[in-house]
């Protein structure tokens, strides 16, 4: 046998092998049967939301193991209002409003930054947040506004964006955040209580900034297995074959099954970047989840000269704006219906004529029932 290490596509071929997920799926069915309850997994991320649709893993599993789909998409639980706030700023005179791709075709309550965009509003779509710096560099005259969306994972380039900005004199840019925090939507779904979650599936990238750490108060406090997993089909197999024996053991622990990326103690240098940049705000809206305190980020006071929400306090409007009557986002997001629950999934709400978030996002669950439903391996 060769000594030569693995190429990147030998490994994930590994990770997609069709005799590992049969033998996986085999010793889950066997282990079920023990399982005192159904067990009801939430994923807590988009990207787990996707390949557990893509490669069909419901189909794979029993019946009384069930996964439910959890606030794990950014662009998803952003509320309306919020993005109203976004189309405020990018009507404002001399405003560039440069955010993330997905951002900009979610619906606010009377139009998208997409449909602003083609009546001539100069809306950017980004790959990199640090191209912001570019553009305000070429259009001194303006000022550019990022609209910074994520959960842990994006906020050191966000922190990043500010610091390079700083250094590099650059007074035009500022940033709208909307980081949110992954922990305090974990705890606001299990003190409802009405999805009735008794096993955890932890955000994979997340986690690689934050570190597993940041679940085990939920772990302690409600008494729930909770492992952090890859994206492959084994990699997911793999957690909850994890979750299925501490179930059937009565214990409630922290795994990490996604070693090979994720520690327990985290990215240091990434969080510092992020408590140099950010504090914690006092309470934040989430879509279908409401206010949780304690739940996204704000810019720390010596930051507060590139804080849109305060440069343009006077034109963002800050009322609650609900979702509409027939769509179903908020309760899905709270894992209370799955997408095919929805009158108006895959009718009058598409990918291409959305009504709700979750369908607009490349990571909203949604999207993956509307672009994998019946797919299997």
């Amino acid at each position: 046998m060769s000594d030569a290490p693995l190429t990147l596509q030998q490994l994930y071929q590994g990770y997609r092998d069709p005799a590992t997920i049969a033998l996986l799926a085999k010793q889950i069915a066997a282990l079920a049967a023990q399982l005192p309850k159904p067990l009801r997994i939430m994923e807590v991320c988009g990207g787990h939301t996707h390949a557990i649709m893509k490669f069909g893993l419901p189909q794979l599993l029993p019946s009384n193991i069930q996964f439910v789909h959890g606030p794990g998409c950014p662009v998803c639980v952003m509320p309306k209002e919020r993005i109203d706030q976004a189309i405020a700023l990018a009507q404002q005179p001399d405003v560039i409003l440069a955010t993330l791709g997905d951002m900009i075709r979610v619906p606010g309550s009377h139009t998208s930054l997409a449909k602003l965009r083609g009546q001539g509003a100069d809306i950017r779509a980004l790959y990199d947040p640090l191209d912001a710096l570019t553009i305000a560099q070429d259009n001194p005259s303006k000022t550019v506004v990022f609209f910074a969306i994520g959960f842990e994972t994006t906020a050191p380039m966000s922190a990043v964006l500010l610091q390079q900005a700083d250094a590099l004199g650059i007074d035009n840019l500022l940033l709208h955040c909307n980081h949110v925090l992954v922990p305090p939507a974990i705890d606001a779904v299990m003190a409802d209580g009405q999805a009735a979650i008794n096993a955890f599936i932890g955000p994979s990238h997340v986690s690689v900034i934050t570190g597993a750490q940041i679940y085990q108060a939920a772990v302690d406090s409600y008494r729930i297995p909770l492992v952090v997993t890859g994206f492959e089909p084994v990699d997911l197999l793999e957690g909850v074959l994890m979750l299925v024996k501490q179930a059937i053991a009565g214990e409630a622990k922290l795994e990490i099954q996604y070693r090979r990326s994720v520690t327990t103690e985290g990215n240091l240098k990434a969080q510092q970047l992020v408590a140099d940049c950010f504090d914690t705000a006092d309470k934040f809206r989430w879509r279908g989840l409401g206010d949780i305190a304690a739940s996204a980020l704000q810019l720390k006071p010596h930051l507060a000269h590139r804080d849109a929400e305060q440069r343009f306090a006077d034109v963002l409007p800050t009322e609650p704006i609900e979702d509409h009557k027939a769509c179903l986002c908020g309760n899905i997001l709270k894992g209370l219906n799955s997408p095919n629950q929805c009158k108006v999934f895959g009718r009058g709400c598409t990918p291409q004529t959305p009504m709700g978030s979750c369908m607009v996002s490349s990571e909203g669950a949604c999207h993956a029932h509307y672009k994998y439903a019946g797919v299997t391996l």
